[in-house]
């Protein structure tokens, strides 16, 4: 991965963003980088926490892999992480990056939700002067934030005529809260549904169409969304949706049982089994080497709590499929062994929509939206504002 010249000594962003707040008492110059695991030696039956150094990022300054270190934990250190790793996400040879429309309006901010937490909020507008046919709000999946690839994505969308918006669940992203920890998936729900409440209440967008699209646990986070209110929203679509966790990325039932009886005294812990899914989630490798620049995202071993609340949900949703009525667009990559395209099929056979598509594409991997050849992502992104523009021009 070639970089600028300036990337390769240092980053003109290592001052914090105007978004991040930092505690008094927790100057960064003194922060040690580490991520904590949780070991458990049989014999003498004690837990130990061990420092656990990532590999270095190519093509960036010994002081950017420094602050990429940092335990990303806590929101403050994800918002001081992402802030200096702004300006080299942007010059990353990838077509979302390199050949993102202009004339784009963005806007970042956060807001405090009703349960005390502060969510980071970002939307994408057309230029100036074009007028605005739907909002389209974004749900990110498991190990991903909406300030990365979406970045790009959420561009193309906007600059078809679509007002996007997108958030950080609790946890995730910049947003509050531990970093990839999901004590209730329907808390982080409700969470969302009271974000896009307010955002398809505002004034410009009221009387508008109104759109939901989620990515993989995004496309869970979207259907139970739709489950609790299934008349506030003029259409739905999902990309590679978690509707049922792939049987070769489960744990066996034997190794279950036990985390299930481990998750109600140790939810936080770092234990739930997991595998390297970059290469099963990446078709092209040239943009699967990129995945390590999304640098707060969460990439470590699920917390015991989140696994099993990631496993309680989509064994809901798919009880559920029948329910699912509104209209649908189902985007899967034939080839994807992450979320099963045969849920997919499922999930189009058995709901009630009317108006329903199911689209697969052959050869295609988890990551259909941004990490397929370029062609692909043109041609997945070409498919959703096709799907958009038809049903507005309809209404």
């Amino acid at each position: 991965m070639e970089l600028s010249v300036p990337f390769r000594f240092r980053s003109p962003n290592l001052l914090l963003s105007p978004f991040t707040h930092t505690p008094t008492n927790h100057p960064f110059k003194h922060q040690t980088p580490f991520s904590t695991k949780v070991t458990i030696k049989p014999k003498i039956r004690t837990l130990t926490v061990r420092a656990q150094r990532k590999e270095p990022i190519e093509g960036v300054s010994d002081e950017l892999n420094a602050v990429a270190r940092f335990n990303l934990d806590f929101a403050y250190t994800r918002r001081r992480v992402r802030s200096a790793f702004a300006e080299v996400q942007l010059q990353l040879d990838h077509c979302l990056f390199k050949n993102a429309p202009a004339g784009i309006r963005t806007e970042e901010w956060y807001e405090k939700n009703s349960r005390g937490l502060e969510i980071f909020c970002k939307s994408w507008m057309p230029k100036p002067g074009i007028p605005i046919k739907a909002s389209v709000c974004f749900c990110h999946g498991y190990g991903d934030t909406c300030t990365f690839f979406f970045e790009g994505i959420a561009r193309r969308i906007a600059a078809s005529g679509y007002g996007v918006f997108a958030m950080d669940y609790p946890g995730f992203g910049l947003s509050d809260g531990l970093h990839g920890y999901i004590p209730n998936f329907d808390d982080l729900v409700d969470d969302v549904i009271e974000h896009y409440t307010k955002i398809k209440a505002r004034p410009g967008l009221r009387d508008l169409p109104r759109f939901i699209l989620g990515q993989s646990m995004g496309g869970a986070v979207s259907l139970k969304i739709h489950l609790k209110e299934p008349n506030n929203w003029d259409g739905m679509i999902l990309v590679a949706p978690m509707c049922k966790i792939a049987d070769d990325v489960l744990p066996s039932d034997a190794v279950m049982k036990v985390l299930t009886v481990v998750s109600k005294v140790m939810p936080k812990a770092k234990l739930f089994p997991n595998q390297d899914l970059a290469e099963l989630a990446f078709k092209e490798p040239s943009k699967r080497k990129l995945a390590v620049y999304n640098v707060i995202c969460y990439n470590d071993n699920p917390r015991l709590r989140t696994g099993m609340e990631l496993l309680r949900a989509t064994k809901e949703i798919e009880s559920k499929v029948n329910k699912v009525s509104g209209p649908l667009l189902i985007l899967h990559g034939a080839d994807d062994k992450v979320t099963d395209p045969l849920v997919s099929q499922f999930l189009y056979e058995k709901a009630s929509s009317e108006d329903k598509t199911l689209k697969l594409y052959e050869g295609g991997y988890h990551c259909i939206l941004e990490g397929e050849p370029d062609d692909i992502i043109y041609a997945v992104h070409d498919d959703i504002v096709s799907w958009l523009d038809f049903r507005c021009s309809i209404k």
